[in-house]
C-alpha cells in the first residue's frame, strides 16, 4: 500500500510540475481571474441568483438544490476535511513570468480543495433540478478545479478528492431535499 501510495503522490506532484512549467500566457489571466472568481463562492452565489431570475418554474429549486449541496461540501471540505490533513501547498517557483498565474495562496491544508469541493457541489445540485445545465455547469466546475491547479495553490489530487466530495454532498443535499 506504501508503494501504491508513493507511486500516487510521484504522478501527482509530476502532473502538477508539468503544469506549472507550461508557457501559457492567455490561460493564466483567464485562470487566475475564474479562481479568484470562485473564492468565497462568488461565482455559485451569482450563478444561483441567475438561476432564480432567469431559471424558468425551477430555477429556484435549482439554485437551492446547488446552494443547499455547496454549504454541505464546504462544510466538509474546510472544517472536517481539512483540518484532518497536513499537505503543504505546492512550492511555487516565484519567477516573474509566471508570477501573472498566482492568486494568493491559502494558509490552510491543500487537501482537498475546498473550491472544486464547492464547485462540483452547486454545479452537481443544480444539475439535478435542471439536466440541462448539467454540462455547462460541470464544465465550469471543471475549469475552476484546473484553475486551482493552474494558479499553483492545489495538486491535481487535491482537485479530484474536492470533486468527490461535492458530487457525493449534492447526492445527500438531493436525497435530503426530495425527502420533504
Amino acid at each position: 500500500m506504501n508503494e501504491w501510495l508513493s507511486q500516487a503522490k510521484a504522478v501527482d506532484t509530476a502532473v502538477y510540475a508539468a503544469i506549472a512549467a507550461s508557457d501559457t500566457p492567455s490561460l493564466d489571466v483567464a485562470m487566475r481571474r475564474l479562481s479568484q472568481g470562485a473564492d468565497h463562492s462568488k461565482l455559485w452565489f451569482a450563478a444561483a441568483a441567475g438561476l432564480t431570475l432567469l431559471g424558468g418554474h425551477s430555477g429556484w429549486p435549482a439554485a437551492r438544490k446547488g446552494l443547499v449541496s455547496l454549504g454541505i461540501a464546504s462544510a466538509f471540505a474546510n472544517l472536517v476535511a481539512k483540518p484532518l490533513t497536513t499537505r503543504r501547498r505546492p512550492e511555487r517557483k516565484e519567477a516573474e513570468e509566471l508570477a501573472r498565474r498566482h492568486v494568493q495562496m491559502p494558509r490552510s491544508s491543500s487537501f482537498p480543495s475546498g473550491h472544486a469541493a464547492s464547485a462540483f457541489a452547486f454545479a452537481t445540485g443544480a444539475a439535478d433540478a435542471q439536466p440541462v445545465l448539467s454540462v455547462p455547469l460541470r464544465a465550469l466546475a471543471t475549469l475552476v478545479g484546473y484553475s486551482r491547479v493552474h494558479t499553483g495553490v492545489h495538486y491535481p489530487a487535491d482537485v479530484l478528492v474536492g470533486a468527490f466530495i461535492g458530487v457525493s454532498a449534492a447526492e445527500l443535499a438531493a436525497h435530503l431535499l426530495d425527502r420533504r
